[in-house]
């Protein structure tokens, strides 16, 4: 019986509220979209940044006329002498290329039968911050600032660490932006709801001055603000749920076959995902209610 009556009131006071009511509700519903998009875009990025990173090689350039026991010493150089080296990769001159001519078949074309590229070792770290490190080792810096190599039959190494760098600092961008817009938007939603709250209480403080005097607790006073605030926390929520689902039905999904980070394995499913936008909308709307509660309600 209790229930049905705080639920009865809580009604009362969203139709008499309608306006602040509505308004803390769009902004819930924004604030869950938000969410809703930013959670898989994070974990999508992360995951891509961090393949990325476990691609990070050094390629160790020889020079075109380096004989095989120059290749072998190299070889044993990288394997024993270098530290922080996982793995290493001997790509001749023809199968470098192959690979190339794959890429660029029109620019090797006119090339002909002329083969630029050198021999290469690509290596790989044991962990990909310890890039500079390994390069470091193969080509220090000399007294005159120049990088210099430690065996005459190495040309150059080349370090592929700053293209990395570029996208981990674009994923990085996107998810601090991204964060910061959905804290201030879940910081409006419950400042929003308090204020609804916070009318309703004013439009009722002679019920509940009777109330209070006729003996109510102070919980059965309370409960139907309660009840208020997350109402409209959780219509916002499933409205936004609802518009999440059409999204991913009509865009996501037919993209989802052309775009690998869209279809990233790691990323939340949606159901689970549904399940944390509900109870985070059932949050705010708590909190803002409980914050009303605390400021405005003197019982």
């Amino acid at each position: 019986m209790k229930l049905g009556f705080f639920l009865r009131e809580a009604l009362r006071a969203l139709k008499r509220n309608a306006v602040p009511s509505f308004a803390a509700m769009a902004t819930v519903l924004v604030t869950v979209m938000l969410l809703g998009v930013f959670i898989p875009v994070v974990q999508a990025t992360t995951g891509a940044a961090n393949e990325v990173r476990g691609r990070v090689i050094a390629d160790v350039f020889l020079k075109n006329d380096a004989t095989k026991a120059d290749i072998e010493r190299v070889r044993k150089l990288l394997k024993d002498d270098t530290p922080h080296v996982a793995s290493i990769e001997y790509v001749s001159k023809e199968q470098a290329y192959a690979e190339e001519r794959k890429k660029h078949k029109a620019a090797y074309e006119a090339l002909g039968t002329a083969n630029p590229l050198p021999p290469t070792f690509r290596v790989t770290p044991d962990k990909p911050d310890n890039i500079s490190k390994v390069r470091d080792s193969l080509s220090p810096i000399g007294p005159s600032g120049q990088r210099t190599v430690i065996d005459s039959a190495i040309d150059e190494v080349s370090n592929r660490e700053e293209d990395t760098n570029k996208i981990l600092s674009v994923t990085r961008v996107v998810k601090l932006t991204t964060a910061l817009l959905a804290a201030l938007l879940v910081i409006a939603s419950v400042l929003l709801i308090a204020n609804t709250i916070r009318l309703s209480l004013y439009a009722r403080r002679r019920e509940v001055e009777v109330m209070k005097l006729v003996g109510a607790t102070d919980w059965f006073i309370r409960w139907p603000f309660v009840i208020e605030g997350v109402l409209v926390g959780t219509l916002g929520g499933l409205l936004a749920v609802l518009l999440l689902a059409v999204l991913k039905i009509a865009v996501v999904d037919p993209l989802a076959a052309q775009f690998a980070l869209i279809a990233a394995p790691d990323t939340m499913n949606f159901p689970l995902l549904i399940g944390v936008l509900l109870a985070a909308a059932v949050g705010v709307s708590a909190a803002g209610s409980g914050i009303s509660l605390r400021r405005f309600l003197r019982v």
